[in-house]
């Protein structure tokens, strides 16, 4: 019985030892760049950009091979600030500023096809096979996938109301103090 323990306890500190060399002597070298753009992306993992997720937009953008403006729901702020990181100039006049949205299953249209649920990379869609969809609109970040495959068009994108909650005072404009 002793003999069974030790051995594997040599075993056990042997092949730990070995796992830990491996990754000592093995390991990737990562892009300090990647993480701080990543760490700028607003991490919705929505695809709009045409990447998988926010880590590879972020690789992308560090090897030069994206815009500044690969990210469609952070908008001019997010291209500004990755603009300013990587150094380059960016036009920014041409790009509309999207207001927050979320989507709406209109229950009389939809028919439980579930095309939308699975579309859904945060699954902020409620709802089974041939029955009645709904959308958490906490969870919806705005992306519009679930809109865009829908074959009833029962799923529009609506503007976040505002609230108090929500509401920020305006910057002064024209107004002058003498």
């Amino acid at each position: 019985m002793l003999l069974a323990v030790g051995s594997l306890t040599v075993m056990g500190v042997a092949l730990g030892g070995m796992l830990g060399a491996a990754a000592r002597f093995l390991a990737v070298e990562e892009n300090p760049l990647e993480a701080e753009l990543q760490a700028m992306l607003p991490g919705s993992q929505c695809g709009q950009c045409g990447y998988v997720g926010c880590a590879q937009a972020a690789a992308a953008l560090a090897r030069g091979e994206a815009p500044v403006t690969v990210c469609p729901p952070g908008g001019k702020a997010v291209a500004e600030q990755l603009a300013k990181k990587l150094g380059v100039s960016v036009d920014l006049s041409a790009s509309e500023e999207k207001e927050p949205q979320f989507a709406v299953i209109n229950e009389e249209l939809c028919i439980g096809c579930t095309r939308c649920i699975k579309e859904c990379s945060v699954d902020g869609i409620i709802g089974a096979n041939k029955l009645m969809h709904t959308v958490m609109s906490e969870a919806c970040h705005g992306c519009g996938k679930c809109a865009k495959v829908c074959p009833t068009d029962a799923i529009t994108m609506t503007p976040i109301p505002l609230t108090v909650a929500g509401w920020h005072w305006p910057k002064p404009g024209g107004v002058h103090l003498q």
